[in-house]
């Protein structure tokens, strides 16, 4: 392949975990690669309660370590575990309690916060980033991808490079580009949400290392979150069918904290809270495409396909779609033969089908009845926990390897006790 022809080996489109987190890993091997990312860092960014499987692909990057020397400055909440809340039931998953190998604890961020450090730190490794400017066309016909560009004045440009990473999230851009995009088989839902100063009080004996995830009092499918930062500080929010949000206040403020005091145990823990952030809404986010990969091109995390925030799957995905991809790129470049079908996609499905078993069911109430069973087996515990955990990936645990059968034998016995 003639290197003259090309600007880089590689062009990562967005700058989020997924695209940070490849560009670092292609870094470490060597390659070139350049970032086009359409804002400035920090920016908001959606997805904020990590999970533990994160810190290990994080650690293969060789980025853990200054996560870790720069959570307590940044705000970013050390995370053990979730508590789940329906009505007077309480179940408390403690990761570090969890079946398999692999990281037990995490932190809960702000995502403009978390992004930055991940981006500089890809910039610090070597990687060029080219803030404010957008990718406006895709032509992956010849030798070469060519993408059309333009700068923050403008000005159109012309990228070409061995292959791109689509890491834009829910910007999409190569899904819109290339024609990629499918109707999700997911309901259409949407998140009410905002950042709180939360002022809960010291006798509320408050839980700040896990995520507080509550079933709405009356409507099975809707939930509401609450993820503790740092420093006094929160992120709120409610994911509800759009219809749901009919009959509340206009006013998003108001809408928010009238969902959220509808659940007595939140509007204790709320009730001195204060708004430190506009509340924000995302409408219809459930997304699919009809291929992960093609032509010198392959999707990463949210561009590819994204479920639902029920089990803050989001970034977990996206940086093992990273990590799968920062593999066979390297073995591709390095000559050999690859299968992006066999040695990305299909590895990386196996993940999402078996978070996808976990949230339908969360929907249909059928999951909630196992969260919230009196009688648990402490060894299908460990079990369950490995999974909100983040590690849907590891086979040897049955509840990945089979999820829909392990699952559906697990509802059918906890119901009947």
């Amino acid at each position: 392949m003639n290197n003259a022809a090309v600007d880089c080996d590689v062009v990562v489109i967005g700058a989020g975990p997924s695209g940070s987190v490849v560009a670092t890993m292609l870094r470490n091997k060597g390659y070139s690669v350049h970032i086009v990312e359409r804002q400035h860092f920090p920016r908001f960014s959606i997805g904020e309660s990590l999970l533990p499987q994160c810190m290990a692909f994080l650690e293969e990057a060789g980025m853990v370590e200054e996560l870790h020397e720069k959570a307590a400055e940044l705000g970013f909440q050390y995370k053990n575990g979730a508590a789940f809340v329906r009505g007077e039931e309480t179940s408390d998953f403690d990761f570090r309690t969890k079946f398999g190998e692999g990281p037990a604890t995490t932190y809960q961020v702000q995502r403009g916060y978390f992004d930055e450090l991940l981006a500089r730190h890809a910039e610090k490794k070597g990687a060029t980033i080219a803030w404010g400017h957008a990718i406006t066309s895709a032509d992956m016909s010849g030798e070469f991808p060519v993408l059309g560009a333009v700068d923050e004045a403008g000005d159109a440009y012309q990228l070409r490079a061995k292959f791109v990473l689509d890491a834009s999230g829910f910007g999409r851009i190569l899904p819109r580009l290339l024609e990629l995009d499918r109707p999700s088989n997911f309901p259409s839902r949407t998140s009410l949400f905002a950042h709180l100063h939360d002022n809960i009080a010291d006798e509320d004996q408050f839980d700040r290392n896990k995520i507080r995830i509550t079933v709405h009092p009356e409507h099975v499918d809707v939930w509401l979150w609450l993820i503790p930062f740092g420093k006094g500080r929160c992120s709120a929010g409610v994911v509800a069918p759009s219809g749901f949000f009919e009959g509340y206040p206009e006013d998003k403020q108001e809408r928010l904290m009238q969902i959220l005091r509808e659940d007595p145990s939140l509007r204790r823990l709320l009730r001195n809270a204060e708004i430190a952030m506009p509340p924000r809404e995302i409408a219809g986010y459930a997304s699919n495409v009809s291929t992960l990969w093609g032509k010198g091109f392959a999707l990463l995390g949210n561009a590819g396909e994204f479920l639902d925030p029920v089990f803050s799957s989001g970034v977990t995905i996206a940086m093992k779609s990273a990590s799968l991809a920062a593999a066979v790129l390297d073995r591709q470049f390095r000559g050999e033969a690859v299968d992006w079908e066999a040695d990305f996609a299909a590895p990386l499905r196996q993940g999402v089908d078996c978070f996808r078993v976990f949230v339908e069911a969360w929907y249909d109430g059928s999951f909630q009845d196992v969260i919230f069973a009196q009688k648990q087996s402490p060894e299908v515990r460990a079990m369950i926990c490995a999974i909100l955990a983040g590690y849907a990936w590891d086979t040897s645990n049955p509840f990945v390897k089979d999820s829909k059968r392990h699952l559906k034998t697990l509802v059918e016995l906890c119901r009947s006790a």
